[in-house]
């Protein structure tokens, strides 16, 4: 195969190589903004709940000032009923301290009520806390996972970089500005195998004579559809490079 056209399928494979690092360096801020969503969900969970619980609490502590608000008052009624001295002030009082009882009754059940959901608040606060840190303890670790990542991907673009200074510097100026005038142009792909007499990027099927010198990978040809450098592997080469 011509030197040149090796080089400047090499230097293809190393920019594709760099472009899928960048890709990927350029979705970890994304990734680590999706961890940080995870941990605020979370957390926003157990702050609601904890609202609630305050709620419950409050709510609570008003119904225990009028329940005793309520009790004092039956108890008052209930002195009073000693002092009576006519049998109409006696069904009076009476009516009040049913009505008082009455409402002591309802008082107390709605406090009971209250009570149950501080039960129930609790048990979610504790699961919703362990949920909490368990995440904390995952996001961690995937955090790590994603600085560790960094920096390995951080050594490969520099790596492809010093790779690819070396490739560059092996090639005819000529060549090399062919090559990044295309790599602009068609999306990082500035080469197309030759298969089956076909331009394998653009599909548009090769002239005979054009085909037949590709083939021989003798010289720098370029696709007459998309402009590509068109470069051609033998079968038993081809069949090679897909085995395992």
């Amino acid at each position: 195969m011509n030197s040149d056209l090796q080089h400047l399928i090499q230097l293809q494979e190393i920019e594709l190589t760099a472009d899928r690092v960048r890709r990927r360096i350029e979705a970890i801020p994304g990734a680590q903004a999706a961890l940080d969503a995870r941990i605020a969900e979370q957390t926003a969970r157990v702050a609601a709940i904890k609202e609630r619980i305050a709620v419950n609490q409050a709510a609570r502590r008003d119904l225990e000032k009028d329940l005793a608000a309520v009790q004092a008052r039956l108890s008052k009624y209930k002195d009073q009923l000693m002092e009576v001295k006519t049998n109409k002030e006696y069904q009076a009082m009476q009516h009040e301290i049913s009505v008082a009882e009455q409402s002591v009754r309802g008082q107390e059940d709605r406090l009971l009520e209250r009570m149950e959901e501080t039960e129930i608040l609790g048990a979610e606060l504790k699961t919703a806390e362990a949920a909490l840190k368990s995440e904390q303890a995952e996001v961690t670790k995937e955090r790590q996972s994603l600085e560790s990542e960094r920096t390995t991907l951080d050594g490969e673009l520099a790596r492809a970089a010093v790779e690819r200074g070396e490739v560059a510097a092996s090639l005819p100026a000529s060549a090399l500005s062919t090559f990044e005038q295309l790599t602009r142009h068609r999306k990082g792909l500035a080469l197309s195998e030759a298969r089956g007499g076909l331009c394998s990027q653009c599909h548009v099927r090769l002239r005979p004579q054009v085909f037949n010198e590709v083939r021989r990978n003798d010289s720098l040809i370029q696709c007459e559809n998309c402009s590509r450098i068109l470069y051609f592997i033998p079968a038993a080469t081809a069949g090679a490079h897909q085995t395992p």
